[in-house]
């Protein structure tokens, strides 16, 4: 009896361990969601294009803020280039949001977590896999 006591003393304390680390982390993350929102809020990206005539800035989650023009796109006098030029430099600034605000976010999440990965990659299956290795287990 006293080995099976031992045994159950010991995986006690290591359940309890991984308790305390995985609720450690948790309270990491819950205190710093308002710094989070903070920076989220602030963060700005600007872009330009090739030729300096066309500069975009969006915010965190690619929403346009400013489109400026330099007063020479108007010597040109092409507006469907310069529609193209508008476009392909939102889309690269928002494109680089994107980028800027999944390294913020992941910087908040504990590392090697599902959600850090569907992050990087959209992929609901990391974002699931422990659940469903879990679930899988169980059954």
């Amino acid at each position: 009896m006293a080995l099976a006591d031992s045994v159950d003393r010991d995986a006690n304390r290591a359940l309890r361990a991984r308790f305390d680390e995985v609720y450690g982390q948790y309270q990491r993350l819950r205190s710093g969601l308002d710094e989070l929102q903070a920076r989220l809020a602030e963060l700005r990206v600007t872009e330009r294009s090739a030729d300096g005539q066309v500069t975009a800035t969006v915010g965190a989650r690619g929403e346009l803020i400013s489109v400026e023009l330099h007063p020479g796109v108007y010597h040109d006098r092409d507006a469907r280039a310069l529609s193209r030029k508008i476009t392909t430099t939102v889309q690269r600034a928002g494109a680089a949001a994107v980028a800027a605000t999944q390294e913020l976010v992941a910087g908040y999440l504990p590392a090697g977590s599902g959600s850090v990965e569907f992050l990087r990659t959209g992929d609901f299956g990391s974002l699931l896999g422990r659940a469903d290795t879990a679930m899988r287990r169980g059954r």
